[in-house]
């Protein structure tokens, strides 16, 4: 059964698929010191039901089985080439096209569905939106580690790629748990532009620009601004330059591949954007979540990181902005344009 499961996973559009057993993983310990450090900022949901988050065998005692899933969604071009271009926005691959969140779930529950046929049982599936430690279930199934990065590497696709889970009463066969292959490599951590890692495999989310762009309300540090360039939503430098990437699987899936308008859209057309064309220009993107006042704010870090005269005056407009966040972002934009253009 479990060598069907995995060929079924794969017929779903998967591209690799492995198993664990719910009790091999148990991260209290990590997770409380990553919690007491503070390193969560704001995202206080993490705090929540600690318990179902240390330990998958808490979060669904009758299951047996856990089925951990990726999917590449590796870019078809470089996506650092866009930094060197400040009048240009830098958007995290994930979200240069549709939510992963829909895409995957649909393959997860097409499996699901397909094991009860064959094998009975109740299942459940995750894709990053329950207390569900992904990445190290990831590694206790076989499908990566934890690179120092803190996200999952594997050898079959490097960087990119998304984790589903499927938890099942069924007992499945586990696999072998994955062993680290970072060696003595410090690429991530030193392309990191806001040095937002305090250790090998630890992440200060306050300081990442994923975290300070997506999950952050309100201002961003003065000290940090400067440091996100032209990067508006997620940040994906300590991806790329793995070198694990170079065994990355092409993205099968059309609805990864960038839409043309995401690649490197220009700051001048994003910053103008009210609500009702924000949320048309981002409709079914996960983009659309952080909504416009967010976005915007983003938008003006990075004009302000520009250098660009002529972005002075789009900038400039928005400095009485109905959102007083935006308008803080657009006059510390005018600021430092005006500052660099004399």
């Amino acid at each position: 059964m479990t060598a069907r499961v995995k060929a079924e996973a794969l017929s779903a559009g998967f591209t690799l698929c492995r198993v664990c057993a719910p009790g091999a993983v148990d991260i209290s310990e990590g997770l409380r010191g990553y919690l007491d450090a503070g390193y969560h900022g704001s995202m206080g949901w993490m705090e929540e039901r600690v318990a179902w988050r240390s330990s998958p065998a808490a979060l669904w005692p009758e299951a047996r089985s856990v089925i951990v899933l990726g999917e590449a969604y590796t870019p078809d071009h470089d996506p650092l080439e866009v930094l060197d271009h400040p009048d240009r926005a830098a958007i995290s691959v994930y979200a240069q096209n549709r939510d992963y969140h829909d895409v995957v779930k649909k393959r997860l529950k097409r499996l699901a569905r397909w094991l009860v046929a064959e094998a009975g049982g109740e299942v459940k599936v995750f894709v990053d939106t329950a207390p569900v430690p992904e990445k190290a279930l990831g590694q206790a199934a076989g499908l990566g580690w934890q690179g120092k990065h803190t996200n999952l590497v594997s050898r079959e696709m490097g960087s990119w790629f998304f984790i589903g889970s499927v938890f099942a009463t069924v007992a499945l066969e586990p696999d072998a748990a994955e062993v680290d292959h970072c060696g003595s490599c410090r690429a991530c951590l030193d392309v990191c532009p806001t040095d937002a890692f305090p250790a090998p495999y630890q992440l200060d989310a306050r300081r990442c620009i994923s975290y300070l762009t997506i999950e952050h309300a309100g201002p961003v540090d003065a000290a940090l601004r400067p440091l996100m360039g032209n990067r508006i939503y997620g940040c994906d430098d300590c991806l790329a330059v793995c070198p694990w990437n170079k065994f990355a699987q092409a993205a099968t899936e059309v609805k990864y591949h960038a839409r043309d308008d995401l690649r490197a859209p220009a700051l001048a057309e994003l910053a103008v954007l009210d609500d009702a064309a924000f949320r048309a220009k981002f409709s079914g993107s996960p983009i659309k979540r952080i909504r416009r006042g967010r976005f915007v704010r983003n938008v003006l870090y990075a004009i302000g990181n520009s250098g660009v005269p002529a972005l002075r005056e789009v900038a400039r407009g928005l400095c009485e902005d109905a959102d007083p966040v935006v308008a803080d972002a657009a006059r510390w934009a005018v600021s430092q344009t005006g500052a660099k253009r004399g």
